[in-house]
């Protein structure tokens, strides 16, 4: 999985409970994508061993990971 220097320094540091897996997995089978007006693109799929949807944002290569965290605002009818 290619990351941002952001994600590694930053996001892993902050987010101790996230697992590399779940952002893998996130965004091998999306429930939701969408782009953001920067590039950036949002994937969200739940994770059961977190209880919630995870938002993995990628650059606009839809790729490397730059930003994940636990979204509780979504919401499945969204989708």
């Amino acid at each position: 999985m290619k990351t941002t220097r952001y994600f590694e320094e930053q996001v892993l540091r902050k987010r101790t409970y996230l697992r590399r897996s779940w952002c893998e997995e996130v965004l091998r089978q999306p429930a939701r994508r969408e782009v953001q007006p920067n590039g950036r693109i949002r994937h969200w799929a739940f994770v059961p061993e977190l209880g919630k949807y995870l938002r993995v944002v990628t650059l606009g290569d839809g790729q490397t990971v730059h930003n994940a965290f636990p979204d509780r605002d979504y919401k499945e009818s969204e989708s």
